[in-house]
């Protein structure tokens, strides 16, 4: 076995078992990601040194998230034990000390956690400069500092238990591990698998509830700390503050702060000496801002959610604005303000702008899931290779008409042909300024009902024979068709020109299965309006077609009524043998051989 097989396996083994470590592109950072032309997870992930933790693997990540719950406490603790001194020296010491072990542990993890170059963008596993970047960035000594229980060391190195308010601020600077919460969010943030609101609202509730909490206990350390306790916001109320239960001053506390950052402002606490007021006026500045950045967020996540809903009624103001200053029909207002109305709602299923992003095979792959079978089982593409039918599905668009809605008109160039997905279609035949429903059983399933069965086609005689489309097509309900290009589809049939013949024998097929052969088609045909110069110089694709006339019983200068009902139509043979072989199958043709025999000579 070669290296390079072995390099492959060990890769395939490590993708394996770190499947989620790697594969899930939801929770990676930004910052983790490899710089392009490098294959830093997987290289980095086999010739890491030893003892070096990647930062993308899945136990480091999990261990990450789980002190989110520790920090949580500490942000809740650290105020609260210097407002309340005697929960800091009661129940509250040993988790502390507990909370403290778990982030020595992860200090002494970072240690061993490699990192990405910002210059290089290279994953760092050097244990030299792993330590340097953390001594760098000022966080060792600051983890260390909101790590380490000074009142516990001050206790067992002078058997003493200090009762000033030293240590109690020196544990404010637990506070330090906060970033983790919001290192957190910011990753909840990105990830596609939790709700982005959700994640923003719990964020915001997060950031008030810890604002009350912080100026509560602050103000009551204030309270605590003054001299005279009876001139404090909470000495006036309950003179006796220090000596009633912790939870009632905590209490106390939140009631103030709830009701002062709602600025509610009951009146029965407030600021009775200048520290106090001082302190009232920050936590108000506070608030504005607080504030306007609860509202901007909450308002924009709504706004975010009816700005579809705004850009909707404001394309339906546009155009009934357009509508009456033009003098727009009635019909044709109804038609369009459906198919606004159509566009937005189809707007999340079809999702263009978000396709646009995405490379092409992604966008073939998404088009075949969805097309495929449907083409495979349109008449005109029964036996066509594989290879074809890729080729064909990977230009394709899906499309939604509102009832009522044409998809074709009559006598327009065919740019588009159609295959209806879902819904139903009428055939519509314009005949002296008067529309008729053409009937065909081919494609619908009852008169009555005219539905359209799923992968029936629409502008494929106008497509195949390159004239201007014969029959209007006009949606009966909400319908959903997939639309094939003229030029594409021309181009495809040239490059597959077996397949191409394959087309052109099914499309025969339908033709002459159908009841009556529509007389618009075959006036074209035998008047040759699909000749080059009269079609935008398209490449007719009926030059494949062989050509179709109708043989009577009569000769075709005589007039004779009574045998108009016999008349057939034929395919017209290329060669005179083919011709004097349908000559003695169909005796009626036998008298006008010689003539025919003429013509196809001299058309040679």
């Amino acid at each position: 076995m070669s290296i390079t097989q072995i390099r492959a396996a060990l890769s395939l083994l490590v993708r394996r078992s770190s499947s989620d470590e790697t594969s899930n592109l939801a929770s990676f950072s930004s910052s983790l990601l490899p710089a392009f032309g490098t294959n830093i997870v997987d290289d980095a992930y086999l010739n890491r040194r030893k003892y070096v933790i990647a930062p993308f693997d899945r136990r480091y990540r999990l261990w990450q998230t789980s002190l989110v719950a520790l920090v949580v406490y500490s942000a809740w603790a650290s105020p609260f034990e210097l407002a309340f001194r005697k929960g800091a020296t009661g129940w509250l010491m040993p988790v502390d000390l507990i909370v403290d072990a778990f982030f020595a542990i992860d200090i002494i993890l970072t240690f061993f956690v490699a990192y990405l170059d910002n210059s290089t963008y290279l994953l760092i596993d050097d244990h030299k400069k792993i330590a340097i970047r953390y001594l760098k960035k000022l966080h060792l000594p600051m983890d260390v500092a909101a790590t380490l229980p000074f009142q516990q060391i001050y206790q067992i190195l002078t058997g003493k238990t200090y009762e000033n308010d030293v240590f109690g601020i020196l544990n404010m600077l637990r506070l330090w591990r906060l970033r983790h919460v919001s290192q957190l969010f910011s990753r909840l943030e990105k990830d596609i698998r939790i709700s982005y609101s959700a994640t923003r609202f719990c964020k915001l509730t997060c950031v008030t509830l810890f604002a009350v909490h912080f100026a509560g206990c602050m103000y009551y350390w204030l309270a605590a700390h003054y001299d005279v306790p009876g001139k404090t916001w909470i000495g006036k109320e309950m003179a006796d503050f220090k000596d009633r239960s912790i939870w009632l001053g905590y209490t106390y506390s939140m009631y103030w702060s709830i009701v002062t950052l709602t600025t509610v402002g009951y009146g029965d606490l407030h600021a009775e000496n200048t520290r106090e007021k001082i302190f009232t006026i920050f936590y108000m500045l506070f608030n504005i801002g607080l504030t306007a950045y609860i509202i901007g967020n909450i308002t924009n996540l709504v706004v975010h959610s009816t700005v579809r809903t705004f850009a909707m009624r404001d394309a339906i103001n546009q155009i009934l604005k357009y509508a009456s200053k033009n003098r727009l029909p009635e019909g044709l207002k109804e038609q369009m303000l459906a198919q606004m109305q159509l566009k937005f709602k189809t707007a999340e299923l079809r999702q263009e702008k978000v396709l646009q992003d995405l490379p092409k095979a992604i966008r073939s792959s998404i088009a075949q899931h969805l097309f495929r079978n449907i083409v495979e089982n349109a008449y005109l593409f029964e036996g066509v290779s594989a290879d074809f039918i890729t080729q064909l599905v990977s230009e394709m668009k899906a499309e939604y008409y509102s009832p009522k809605v044409d998809i074709i008109l009559q006598n327009e160039m065919p740019s588009y042909f159609y295959i209806l997905v879902s819904g139903a279609v009428d055939v519509l035949n314009d005949k002296n300024g008067t529309e008729q429903v053409r009937w065909n059983p081919k494609v619908f399933s009852s008169k009555l009902l005219l539905k359209l069965e799923s992968g029936g086609m629409a502008g494929d005689i106008g497509v195949m024979f390159n004239i201007p489309q014969p029959f209007t097509v006009r949606c009966r309900k909400l319908s959903q068709v997939i639309q094939i290009s003229h030029d594409h589809f021309k181009q495809m049939v040239e490059t597959y020109s077996d397949d191409g013949k394959v087309i052109i024998t099914n499309f025969i097929q339908h033709l002459t299965q159908e009841e009556s052969i529509p007389d618009e088609v075959s006036s074209y045909h035998e008047g040759n309006a699909y000749k080059e110069g009269r079609t935008r110089n398209f490449n007719t694709l009926s030059g494949l077609v062989p050509t179709r006339v109708k043989i009577y019983g009569h000769h075709p200068k005589e007039h004779r009524i009574e045998n108009m009902t016999s008349q057939k139509l034929i395919l017209l043979p290329d060669n005179k043998e083919d011709l004097f072989k349908l000559a003695e199958q169909h005796k009626q043709l036998s008298e006008f051989a010689p003539s025919l025999h003429l013509r196809l000579s001299s058309s040679q």
